[in-house]
């Protein structure tokens, strides 16, 4: 018997300043099919969220609706878990980060990071908004990255370039709240020790907590020695007062962790749990957090080190995921691609979304596209051609010929095919374990594949033409709504709502993952009603339309058209120095490489950069046979901006020399190369 596991988990807390979109719902599916998939195989899951409900955009915009925070969170949350709730995501608890279960961890925590020496301080410049009087947090200044000239990036990090600093680095910054031009000011701040942790951390990261691409990103900051870090903001600011202090309060970003034990916490006092069982020093216990790939160093470096400072026990593992895209390209207003959730609900069924989503993730942080054509052939190829047409070419035979009856036994034919399907259980059960949620979805359909052959074979609606056919049609149909049903359940996970009008057809009240492996005879099912319906790319298209007419059109920027000269022209537009800083070289491993049977130049590369995979297409064909290429390190340009072609998607670029022809060079760097390192 499989022991039961104790299991806590989280998704990040949506900020409540805005409503829920769709690349949101890549993480709170991702990890409402791992909760919904641990419950089905008997484990005791608990799944927690909270609304992230701290900060200086919060009490803005507050101010500029003429309401209180408090007011403005509780309307935002209301709509979250509306949303969510739309979409079958099924949180044992979701709270808010303004809640006194928050305000005690986020006090206690920090009470024994003092009374540990692990807070300080100090007195800093900070950017101060003249004309508000305010103190601005660093998401609230605009300018020029001082690291790569980069214009338009926020006060703490650059999107272009990915390096972090203060705003008082930031060149030519401007208040995003007034448009002043910031003033330094002094102010004391506290400040947490993270290197008092670094040894720690080292190990932890380095520890199998974390994925590959994610620690070896992380090792990066203990090169230069980690930073104390900033966690006081001055008044006027929305959020707990730091105890002890005047008119001082906790960063967002410190009491924004701390709200999954406070959301545990809750579900604790409600259900009569031990919270210690769970968060103690010495829980047996497993804890893991969904997050997504920006967020990963609050989460790997200063919620463990914090945690461990207080004597809480740091988490089994953090799963990281990567962005959304839609048609190969960030989410659009212009082209109302920027889809809310509560948009998409209005047109389609959620259960298409969870499924498309479901096919496209895995254990990596690759991102992950929406193809809107894809998404309509890949919903009626699957779910209405594969899977619900099994049941509704069967199920009319049974309730009309007998009596909704199935039949009572099997020929050895039978069995060992219902046998094939239910042997996979264990297989399929590793790769949701293991996130591998589109290598299932594959296995799912396979599977599918075979029941619909079957069925074509032995053709029910010729049997029931015959005479003296009875035995063989009631076996096929049997059969086949027996296969179809292993199907439902090992699709569960991702389509709940379908999942329960299936056992309702059924007859039955719950299916656990062990119940693939037993067979109904001699059961009554219901008069089939349909569980899906096709999609049509129309119902997409008026989506599409509704999102641009919800949201404020942004103007679109201006393309700047593909070039038709040759990427040798001897002379090319001079650069400036800043210019050739902007760009990002990374070393590259090459670890799959194939021709590109429509281009006569391209090979199309799956690049490892240390942070994820990138698919470029190179034109080096003539130069080299895609399997020689395997294994290889190279060096690509990796901010540069992916560019949809008609092979697909290309986000990089490999850079290589030569005279062309034959002789046309990638680079390939000493052992001493690791994927992810910048050339310098």
């Amino acid at each position: 018997m499989t022991q039961v596991r104790k299991i806590l988990i989280t998704s990040a807390l949506p900020y409540a300043n805005g409503p829920i979109h769709l690349g949101h719902l890549v993480e709170y599916i991702q990890t409402d099919i791992w909760s919904r998939f641990q419950k089905q195989r008997g484990h005791n899951c608990i799944y927690v969220c909270a609304d992230d409900a701290h900060g200086t955009p919060i009490m803005l915009r507050a101010q500029s609706e003429g309401i209180t925070p408090e007011q403005l969170i509780a309307r935002i949350s209301e709509e979250h878990q509306r949303d969510f709730a739309g979409f079958n995501i099924a949180f044992d608890q979701y709270h808010s980060t303004h809640s006194e279960e928050n305000r005690f961890y986020a006090s206690y925590i920090y009470n024994q990071l003092k009374a540990n020496n692990h807070i300080s301080r100090k007195t800093i410049k900070q950017a101060f908004d003249p004309e508000k009087q305010m103190f601005l947090p660093d998401r609230f200044i605009k300018g020029t990255c001082p690291k790569c000239g980069a214009e338009d990036q926020y006060g703490d990090n650059c999107e272009v370039c990915g390096a972090t600093y203060s705003p008082t680095e930031l060149k030519n910054p401007k208040s995003v709240v007034s448009g002043a031009t910031p003033i330094e000011k002094d102010s004391e701040h506290l400040f947490f020790e993270l290197g008092h942790f670094e040894p720690m951390l080292k190990d932890w990261t380095q520890g199998g907590h974390l994925q590959t691409q994610i620690a070896n990103k992380l090792s990066e900051w203990f090169e230069s020695g980690l930073q104390k870090w900033d966690i006081s903001r001055d008044a006027p600011y929305f959020g707990f007062e730091i105890p002890g202090e005047d008119n001082k309060f906790f960063y967002v970003w410190l009491d924004a962790p701390i709200g999954y034990l406070a959301s545990f916490k809750k579900y604790c006092d409600q259900h009569g749990i031990n919270f210690d069982d769970y968060w103690a020093k010495d829980s047996d216990a497993e804890l893991y957090h969904f997050i997504g790939k920006d967020i990963v160093y609050f989460h790997a470096l200063f919620f463990p080190a914090m945690l461990a400072g207080a004597g809480f026990r740091t988490p089994s593992a953090i799963f990281a995921h990567g962005f959304l895209t839609v048609d190969g390209a960030k989410m659009s207003k212009s082209r109302g691609t920027f889809i809310m959730a509560s948009t998409y609900l209005k047109h389609l069924n959620p259960e298409y979304l969870r499924y498309y989503f479901a096919t496209k993730l895995n254990s990596r942080i690759d991102d992950l596209d929406l193809n809107l054509d894809d998404f309509v052939q890949r919903v009626n190829s699957d779910l209405i051609g594969k899977v619900v047409n099994i049941a509704s070419r069967c199920a009319g035979f049974v309730t009309k010929r007998f009596d909704g009856q199935l039949n009572q036994a099997w020929s050895p034919e039978a069995q060992a095919l219902f046998q094939e399907f239910a042997d996979q259980g264990d297989s399929i059960a590793e790769l949701y374990e293991k996130r591998e949620y589109g290598q299932a979805m594959r296995e799912i359909m396979a599977l599918a594949d075979k029941a619909n052959e079957y069925i074509a074979e032995t053709a029910p609606w010729v049997l029931a033409k015959q005479e003296g056919k009875d035995a063989e049609l009631h076996e096929s149909v049997s059969l086949g709504l027996n296969l179809f049903r292993v199907l439902m359940i090992y699709l569960a996970p991702v389509l709940p709502e379908t999942t329960r009008k299936a056992r309702e057809f059924f007859n039955e009240p719950e299916w656990t993952w062990a119940s693939a492996s037993s067979p109904l005879f001699g059961h009554e099912i219901a008069p089939y009603q349909p569980l899906l319906t096709r999609l049509e790319m129309t119902q997409v298209e008026k989506m599409l339309d509704d999102s641009k007419q919800t949201l404020q059109a942004a103007a679109p920027a201006a393309e700047k058209p593909a070039t038709t000269e040759s990427v040798f022209d001897p002379i090319a537009a001079e650069i400036s120095i800043d210019d050739f800083a902007k760009i990002d070289l990374r070393i590259a491993k090459i670890v799959n490489a194939e021709a590109v049977p429509e281009a006569n130049k391209l090979l199309k590369l799956t690049l490892d950069i240390g942070l994820g995979e990138r698919q470029v297409f190179a034109g080096i064909k003539s130069a080299y046979e895609p399997e020689d290429l395997i294994g290889k390190l190279t060096v690509m340009v990796a901010n540069l901006a992916p560019r949809k072609m008609r092979f697909g998607l290309s986000e990089g670029m490999v850079l290589a020399a030569g005279p062309g022809g034959k002789d046309l060079f990638i680079l390939n760097p000493d052992e001493g190369a690791q994927p992810g390192m910048r050339v310098k």
